[in-house]
């Protein structure tokens, strides 16, 4: 059956292996004895976004939990962060969240967060593994404990909208602190679609929202942080001061300016990172991102004099490394950002607040702060593989880099991974120019096609 966890939880297309309600089933049995606790009765919070299998999911994951013991609370439709918020704020054991992120509505995921709100260790997911894959641990309630009814009770929570929005509001400086902005949100007709239109209006904005009224199946479709297109369009239409768009589960978020253009995420943690240490706010002075980080940021942080410390692809390892060398900020350029100072996990909806809070300070347009970094032109290419044997080991593979890498010289680099999650190897070229980084980002991708492609 192979591995269950990818690089931010187990994720796949609906009814097919791994996200069947079989196997929601038992995985909700492993994180169950997982998660118990030796001290009272445990229990799991389960959240949602709005995809049409989430009920499905939800109820097999549910009877899982319910069936070791534990009780589950659900917190239904809710950003990711928000869930990872309530875990902790209500003392629970773990938090659950089912969603496939960016993904088309086909597609979902089962997500999971510790008691203290940040995502699992590696060896915590493989104890699940191991649990769910190669039954390590015997799921039987033992015959003389039945008359103790140990089994599980499901309950509602209330106010967890309210108590997610309450988190948000106090990690800004005032109390409508947004009056006189204009802006428009695209909600990706998914988590954040009721929550993030009346936060961004009780803060005092003049908001204008589109894609909020998800119906099951239109999560991402044509919209959110991987099609900002429609929000692009909106922002000029409106005049407005900026456009923000979540992702289906509302933990990034992609940023317009005045003028209709697409920030980068790498951008924003650069507008970020320079009204943190021009405040004195920036810890131990050092950004945490991934190695896929646009080589712009790298040389924007030297020129403010700001460490930069690269991590593995994924959040989490953004995190870990956070809390390793005690950062307040890190982030992926994909537009997952963390600010740990406020929260344990990425969280598009706070990183619009700090955004927000670095051009009301500085009095100065979107478009113009997004100068403190030069995006380098990157061209990203997906090949299909039939398998994955070290890259190292392929010697034709390395020659082509290594080619591309003395054409470039320092003024670009190549970047070539394997996806955690597909048969996919990724080829990534940053250069001086879109027409030699696209040509030699092709060059290298036909070379890997030749020697692994399907």
């Amino acid at each position: 059956m192979g591995k269950l966890f990818g690089t931010d939880g187990i994720r796949g297309l609906v009814n097919s292996y791994p996200i069947t309600s079989e196997m929601a089933l038992k995985i909700g049995r492993a994180a169950a004895l997982c998660f118990k606790n030796n001290s009272g009765r445990s229990k799991i919070i389960i959240g949602k976004d709005t995809r049409i299998s989430g009920d499905m999911l939800e109820s097999a994951l549910a009877a899982g939990i319910c069936s070791m013991g534990t009780d589950v609370y659900l917190a239904r439709i809710l950003p990711t962060p928000g869930v990872a918020y309530l875990t902790s704020f209500r003392k629970a054991d773990a938090g659950i969240v089912i969603s496939a992120s960016h993904n088309p509505y086909h597609d979902n995921g089962i997500k999971f967060f510790n008691a203290k709100g940040f995502k699992l260790s590696e060896q915590t997911e493989k104890t699940i593994e191991d649990m769910v894959l190669n039954e390590t641990l015997d799921f039987n309630i033992p015959a003389d404990s039945l008359h103790e009814q140990r089994v599980g009770r499901i309950y509602q929570i209330d106010h967890d909208y309210e108590i997610y929005a309450a988190f948000l509001k106090q990690t800004m400086a005032v109390n409508a602190p947004l009056k006189g902005l204009k802006l428009v949100l695209d909600c990706s007709n998914g988590a954040t679609s009721k929550i993030a239109p009346a936060l961004f209006s009780e803060l005092g904005a003049d908001v204008e929202s589109i894609f909020t009224e998800p119906d099951g199946t239109n999560i991402n479709a044509d919209c959110g942080s991987e099609h900002p297109e429609a929000l692009c369009k909106m922002v000029i239409d409106k005049g407005a001061d900026m456009g923000i768009a979540f992702d289906g589960d509302g933990d990034r978020l992609v940023a317009v300016d005045e003028k209709g253009i697409p920030l980068t995420g790498d951008q924003i943690i650069a507008v970020c990172s320079k009204k943190l240490k021009d405040n004195g706010l920036l810890k131990n002075n050092m950004v945490v991102t991934t190695i896929m980080s646009n080589l712009g940021l790298k040389k924007s942080l030297e020129k403010m004099g700001i460490a930069h410390v690269t991590t593995n692809v994924g959040d989490r390892y953004v995190m870990e490394e956070m809390v390793s060398k005690g950062a307040v900020i890190g982030g992926e350029d994909s537009g997952h950002m963390i600010f740990l100072q406020h929260h344990t996990t990425g969280d598009g909806m706070l990183s619009s607040l700090k955004l927000i809070e670095a051009v009301i300070d500085s009095s100065k347009p979107l478009s113009e702060l997004a100068g403190v970094m030069n995006v380098f032109p990157q061209v990203l290419i997906g090949v299909e593989v039939k398998n994955k044997p070290d890259l190292e080991s392929v010697h034709e593979i390395i020659r082509s880099v290594r080619l591309v890498e003395s054409s470039l010289k320092k003024k670009g680099r190549v970047l070539i991974r394997y996806s955690g999650t597909q048969p996919i190897c990724r080829v990534m070229v940053e250069g001086p120019s879109l027409t030699d980084t696209q040509r030699f980002c092709q060059q290298i991708a036909d070379t890997v096609k030749q020697q692994l492609g399907v």
